[in-house]
């Protein structure tokens, strides 16, 4: 086993150094950004038949106008518009997003995605049994990627502390391919897991165990993958209402702090170390907290580029200045919609993150 972890560990090191010296020669590359975002609350402004959406309506709580519906959309679209373009001018191939009430919402803002930014997006979204009636959703460019199959969604089942159901979002999973710049496929399929894993109700301890059964699932989507196709390249992204270092990312779903740990079919944590420099995707009580996190598996971090093979490159939090609140007490933080049922006419609690793939031209 050690001799094993050896051989990982080399290998692994040269595919490093590799990929450094490729970049420091300026070698053509094509990249590829694959993006995560909590839209935080995008609900539409009409009654959803067995949804507790009347917060959202315009006599409910938030005196959800259309006005306010049509703002949402508007900055959720630009701000999606903006991911990827620090490496690609197009923007990113594919995002995953979450707290979304319906299609009708994703296709909303599909459509301003293309009539105000020229961004070619089609939505996907698969109805779960959330108490709140939000879902997780995936947006890809039809240029960049292309999706084989159906869509497949994973329902949870589990029990809060106190005995009560857990209501949360299903587990999406879309398989495809990345296409080259000239749209042709690059037979290298990926598979894409969105997640939103169950709140910390109750508190972070005594709602552990939600979070923990949510890893046992998608690690178990994961192995069955991994049966068919041994050297699966596969990407776990989501607001997994947990940390890096938390059980349910640490130890269920063994998704390791450097790439070193890695071994054969394991996954890296592409933010962990973001977050041990005091960077985060969210902020609560004062602290930052990481919950969007992005996992890929082995076969995707030791990808080699003369395969002709899309490989990690890198990760980022994209905390731009325009999704950061820019004075007061929250000065430094996510410029959300609504705080504290004031309309804040900005974006969302969390900050968008991402991976890039790159492969030779």
């Amino acid at each position: 086993m050690k001799q094993t972890n050896f051989r990982l560990i080399l290998l692994l090191l040269m595919a490093v150094l590799y990929l450094n010296t490729l970049l420091a020669d300026n070698r053509d590359l094509m990249v590829r950004c694959v993006a995560f975002y909590n839209l935080e609350n995008l609900f539409d402004t009409i009654h959803d038949e067995g949804k507790n959406d009347y917060e959202y309506l315009p006599d409910g709580g938030m005196k959800w106008t259309s006005l306010k519906y049509e703002h949402k959309i508007h900055n959720m679209a630009y701000a999606i518009a903006q991911l990827g373009t620090d490496e690609d001018p197009r923007g990113a191939a594919c995002v995953g997003v979450s707290e979304v009430e319906n299609i009708g919402c994703l296709y909303d803002l599909c459509r301003e995605l293309k009539e105000k930014h020229n961004r070619n997006y089609v939505p996907i979204l698969l109805e779960g049994p959330d108490r709140r009636g939000v879902d997780v959703g995936f947006l890809y460019n039809p240029d960049m990627f292309k999706p084989v199959g159906q869509p497949k969604g994973y329902e949870l089942k589990a029990h809060y502390a106190d005995g009560g159901v857990v209501r949360s979002r299903l587990q999406l999973w879309v398989s495809g391919y990345m296409l080259d710049d000239n749209r042709k496929i690059v037979m290298d399929k990926v598979h894409i897991s969105v997640n939103h894993w169950p709140s910390r109700y109750g508190g972070e301890e005594s709602s552990r165990a939600t979070r923990d059964t949510a890893a046992m699932l998608c690690k178990r989507v994961c192995d069955s993958i991994y049966m068919k196709e041994p050297r699966a390249k596969i990407i776990v992204m989501g607001d997994l209402n947990d940390d890096p270092y938390n059980h349910s990312c640490a130890v269920v779903m063994g998704a390791k702090k450097t790439r070193k740990e890695v071994e054969e079919q394991g996954f890296f944590n592409t933010m962990w170390q973001k977050l041990d420099r005091g960077v985060g995707s969210l902020a609560y009580q004062g602290s930052w907290n990481l919950f969007d996190q992005i996992f890929i598996s082995e076969p995707l971090m030791n990808a080699k580029l003369e395969d002709g093979k899309w490989v990690y490159w890198k990760s980022q939090i994209f905390n731009k200045p325009f999704l950061t609140v820019q004075e007061g007490k929250d000065k430094g933080t996510p410029l959300r919609t609504v705080k504290s049922n004031v309309w804040q006419d900005g974006y969302a609690d969390h900050y968008p993150t991402m991976i890039y793939l790159i492969k030779e031209k």
